[in-house]
């Protein structure tokens, strides 16, 4: 009898749902929130309300496009943690409902944890043990992984995130919300060698990324202050020496992770881990270091239920379940 599972991933600005069946994916459905572009950033709770609009019509579509009827669900998962509380709400509960009235088991799961699996959502998959950067707007880490439910986070940021160190530049350049994207777009035109920032100096496997974005802070007033259409006229240059600099703090502390624990089976993930400059380098310090290599795709790298339900079928099969009193956690670590 074939094990179907429904996941639901609302963890910031993203209502998403999966639907796995015996360990394939079979549909992924994003729901987007537009909303939040005129405030640049994510409103909290513009985001659970915009999650209570779209997660019915979302589960549906799921199930439709995977040709599964929800009184086939073998079991029903939600991101546990890490997120924004409102939104972790919006998709617990509704999942919990949903597994009441089945009468089917509840699976939790940890949003970073999934990322790290989306890479065995399609093939090729790495094979353990294997490292992982898990880098997003609010994690960059790096993680030691022994077996899909053993993990264990060998380096991480001691201030911000990557994506953070993205998203401000951005804006310090003026552009638009969500910036990674922008800067990502604009460094494929630009000389990355033009500008010069500053590598932090942290010993282990840790990251910082909070002085880089006081050197590019500072280094934008002073030439704006000598010529206010510096910015504009060397946009592109900036986004691919500021991306340049982001990716080679990230992947330094990977190769160092690397030689430290023998591991050369490598792998990133998280929204960042879509970043062409990252992907692109990833490859090149592969064939340098003797690396296997593995980048999920692109649908698999920003939030999205299919990681979600890729970890709920290895929970399944560990008969890992929760109960209906499992809370929700903006921080928790797995």
């Amino acid at each position: 009898m074939s094990v179907h599972i429904l996941a639901i991933e609302s963890s910031c600005d993203e209502t998403s749902a999966a639907v796995l069946t015996d360990g394939k994916v079979l549909s992924n459905i994003i729901a987007n929130q537009t909303v939040h572009e005129q405030y640049g950033g994510v409103v909290p709770e513009l985001a659970s309300r915009a999650h209570q609009e779209n997660i019915v019509p979302v589960v549906d579509m799921a199930l439709k496009k995977a040709g599964v009827d929800r009184s086939e669900l073998s079991a029903i998962a939600f991101t546990q943690s890490p997120g924004l509380i409102g939104s972790l709400l919006v998709g617990s509960c509704f999942a919990k409902a949903m597994a009441l009235a089945l009468n089917i088991p509840l699976i939790a799961v940890h949003h970073m944890q999934a990322h790290v699996l989306a890479n065995f959502i399609a093939d090729p998959k790495p094979s353990f043990p294997f490292l992982c950067l898990t880098v997003s707007g609010g994690h960059t880490q790096i993680v030691r992984c022994d077996s899909p439910l053993s993990m264990q986070v060998i380096g991480e940021t001691l201030d911000d995130a990557a994506g953070e160190a993205f998203d401000k530049s951005a804006k310090l350049l003026g552009l638009p919300y969500p910036g990674g994207p922008l800067i990502d777009k604009y460094a494929k035109e630009g000389n990355a060698a033009r500008f010069k920032f500053p590598e932090p100096q942290i010993p282990g496997l840790n990251f910082s990324f909070s002085g880089l974005k006081t050197a590019i802070l500072y280094f934008l007033q002073e030439h704006q202050q000598k010529d206010p259409g510096f910015v504009q006229a060397n946009l592109a240059d900036i986004c691919a020496s500021v991306q340049e600099r982001i990716v080679s703090i990230l992947l330094h502390k990977l190769v160092k992770a690397s030689r430290e624990t023998g591991i050369q089976q490598i792998a990133i993930a998280g929204g960042v881990s879509a970043n062409s400059g990252l992907r692109n380098a990833l490859q090149q310090y592969g064939e340098k270091h003797g690396w296997q290599t593995y980048i999920p795709k692109f649908e698999y790298c920003t939030d999205n239920a299919a990681m979600i339900v890729m970890t709920a079928w290895y929970k399944y099969l560990a008969g890992d379940f929760a109960g209906l009193e499992a809370g929700v956690s903006a921080r928790a670590g797995f």
